[in-house]
């Protein structure tokens, strides 16, 4: 059964796409704990990252990394948290997000967004995973996960 994941990475289900790559892609999550919160997903529907191989994992981080520095970036913050959860959707997601203080790090603080919202965070994003050398991963539509 195909997860909601994996229907947003085929175009069925909307989604604000930052980055593309063959192995996993990056986008806005709906609920945001923080501006410009985003999710790592692979492709592949793995369900929980102690069910992922471990170059998956070492790819999924990697890309963390880029999408965390462009957040600190873009929103002008100290650091960019992660949560590895699992427990809202069956397939391996990273939560990625630029935060100001540990207590930005719950679940607690996330609310519904406006999509508009979404689109001008994800742009800010896409804006400085471009100016950070990583162009040929952004899709050149936000609304498609590209290749």
């Amino acid at each position: 059964m195909a997860t909601v994941f994996t229907k947003i990475i085929s175009g069925e289900f909307p989604g604000l796409f930052a980055w593309a790559d063959d192995r996993c892609v990056v986008f806005a999550s709906i609920d945001p704990i923080t501006t410009g919160h985003l999710l790592v997903v692979p492709r592949d529907e793995v369900v929980s990252f102690t069910k992922a191989d471990d170059n998956l994992l070492a790819h999924l981080m990697k890309v963390a990394a880029i999408i965390g520095r462009a957040q600190e970036k873009a929103f002008d913050a100290p650091r960019a948290g992660l949560i590895v959860a699992g427990f809202e959707v069956p397939h391996l997601h990273v939560h990625v997000m630029p935060i100001h203080s540990e207590g930005d790090l719950s679940f607690a603080n996330a609310k519904r967004a406006e999509s508009q919202e979404l689109r001008v965070a994800v742009e800010r994003v896409r804006g400085e995973l471009r100016a950070q050398g990583h162009g040929a991963n952004v899709p050149a539509d936000v609304s498609a996960p590209g290749l």
